[in-house]
């Protein structure tokens, strides 16, 4: 009898847990090995990327040029899946700037995003989607 295939779940993950994933140890940094083992595929899209290009730029991250392109190409490109939204969302959210990581997600179709906002954590679900913390989702895993 053939093993079953585990379907790879797509995922939204927002920009502060993607930079505490990559730049930090730590629960996020689990977030890396789910991605790079194929058991996730992130799901980003234009908007978000941008806002994590614009993060990664932060003087207390201290990044040189090379090392924010070594970032994107090895950690982001290879794993990422990049998708345009279909659906604006607009006021779902406490903070309107996190409202793209909503519509992101709606648009991919995913059932889970991840964050470590309390603005985005503090919703639970939005529509069929589950809003989990970090710690929360890497559970489903163990």
């Amino acid at each position: 009898m053939g093993k079953k295939k585990k379907e790879v779940i797509r995922v939204v993950l927002d920009t502060n847990v993607i930079i505490s994933a990559l730049l930090f140890t730590g629960e996020s940094s689990r977030i890396i090995h789910l991605w790079q083992d194929q058991k996730i595929i992130p799901v980003i899209s234009r908007e978000t990327f941008e806002e994590l290009r614009e993060v990664l730029l932060y003087p207390k991250f201290d990044l040189t040029d090379t090392e924010i392109h070594n970032i994107i190409e090895k950690e982001i490109l290879p794993y990422f899946e990049v998708i345009d939204p279909v659906e604006e969302i607009r006021n779902v959210c406490r903070d309107p700037e996190d409202d793209k990581f909503i519509a992101c997600a709606i648009s991919a179709g995913v059932d889970y995003l991840v964050t470590g906002d309390r603005d985005l954590a503090d919703l639970k679900r939005y529509r069929n989607m589950r809003i989990l913390k970090v710690g929360e989702f890497v559970n489903l895993f163990d």
